[in-house]
């Protein structure tokens, strides 16, 4: 269970960085965030984080 669970959160944390990206460039209007460089940058590195941890979660622990 906590293997489908970290990827579920991986997706969730790739997709809000995704969103947070766009609207930081500006591609996504409507927000207090649009256009801010905070997000723009804030959103790459929370994206990295969920792939990172989807990676994990599919690599699975080594058995030796």
């Amino acid at each position: 269970m906590g293997k489908i669970l970290a990827i579920a959160f991986g997706i969730l944390l790739l997709a809000l960085g995704g969103v947070w990206t766009f609207q930081g460039l500006g591609y996504l209007k409507g927000s207090s965030m649009t256009g801010s460089t905070l997000w723009a940058t804030v959103g790459p590195i929370v994206a990295a984080f969920g792939v990172a941890l989807i990676f994990v979660a599919l690599r699975g622990a080594r058995k030796r």
